[in-house]
Parts: C-alpha cells; sequence; structure tokens
C-alpha cells in the first residue's frame, strides 16, 4: 500500500473551508483503506516568506519545512490540495512551495544540463477549488495555475504522474456531496 502524504493548502485555517473538508475526506478514505497517511495543513505551519535567492539556496530551513520535507521523503503519493484565488494558488501555499523545492532537497544543480530531480518515484494528484465552473477554468483560463504547478515544480523536481481534478461551482451543496463522494473514493483507491 502506498505512504499518501495529503497537503492541504488552504491559508484560512478554519474548519468551515471545502478544501478542509476534501483533505479530510481523502485522508480518512485512505486511513480506512489501509494507506498509510500523513497530512500536512499549510495554514497551521510557521515560515517565513523567501525574500532571496540567496535564503532559497543557503539559507535556515524552518522547523515545519523540514519536517514537511521529511514527510515528503516519507511518500510515495502526494494529494496536494488548493482554492483557486485570483486566478492562482494562494500566496501561502506558493510560499510553502518555494521553501519545500529548495536546491539539494527537490533537484540538485548540474554541471551541464538540466538539473537532477531528486523526487522521483512519487506520483501526486492535485485537487483545486473553485467558484467558476471547472470547465470555464480550463478552456478560457487554459488551468494555468494548475499546469504551473505540475509543470514548474512537481514534473521539475521529479514527481509524476500527475493527475488533478478541478471542482468548480463549489457553493453548489448537491455538488460538494457528489465530489466528497468522489474524493473518498479516490482516497480508498491511493489515486
Amino acid at each position: 500500500m502506498p505512504h499518501i502524504l495529503v497537503i492541504d493548502g488552504h491559508p484560512d485555517a478554519s474548519r468551515e473551508r471545502f478544501v478542509h473538508a476534501l483533505a479530510q475526506t481523502y485522508a480518512d478514505a485512505a486511513a480506512e483503506a489501509g494507506h498509510q497517511v500523513e497530512r500536512i495543513t499549510v495554514a497551521q505551519l510557521d515560515f517565513p516568506i523567501l525574500r532571496s535567492q540567496a535564503d532559497w539556496k543557503d539559507g535556515p530551513l524552518p522547523v515545519d519545512i523540514d519536517h514537511a520535507q521529511q514527510a515528503i521523503l516519507r511518500a510515495d503519493h502526494l494529494v496536494v490540495l488548493y482554492p483557486l484565488w485570483l486566478g492562482d494558488m494562494p500566496a501561502l501555499l506558493k510560499a510553502f512551495l518555494e521553501q519545500i523545492a529548495r536546491p539539494r532537497f527537490a533537484f540538485r544543480y548540474r554541471e551541464h544540463g538540466f538539473p537532477e530531480k531528486l523526487l522521483r518515484g512519487r506520483s501526486a494528484r492535485v485537487i483545486v477549488t473553485m467558484g467558476m465552473p471547472g470547465l470555464f477554468y480550463r478552456l478560457v483560463y487554459r488551468a494555468h495555475s494548475l499546469k504551473s504547478l505540475e509543470r514548474n515544480i512537481l514534473a521539475f523536481t521529479g514527481i509524476g504522474p500527475v493527475r488533478h481534478s478541478l471542482i468548480g461551482a463549489v457553493e453548489d451543496p448537491q455538488r460538494r456531496a457528489r465530489w466528497l463522494a468522489r474524493v473518498a473514493a479516490l482516497g480508498r483507491q491511493g489515486a
């Protein structure tokens, strides 16, 4: 059974957020199916925003980021959930990913050619919630924040395959219920 790390990227720690319910549902269903599950709730972590390349490359690693990196190393499968804010992932999740994806952990520079991908052997699912219909986001906005995460962070560090779920019109209670059931099924499958 795969070891699964669920990363709840909603910046608001209040429990009524739908992303939190999705993360909890996935984690509970995966654990009930026998998967090993760990969770990270980004809103509960303490870390600074990186402000320079020097800090990113050689700055001190905050304790919560060190723990998160160790959880990633233990994981076979990552599940990253976030709400779409102003067409992108929330700034706190981006700051978390910048802290995580440091050289010598996520990738290693080489003298020639592309960097070595240090997180190979892990798959991922990205779940994005939004007020607009998911198809509209995909067709009109070309799902640019999702593509950026998949290509520029996950694939760049060697994580793949990456699958995704776009959950639109999240204010509709019936849609929420259907998506909670779908996410539970994904959790049971470890997908």
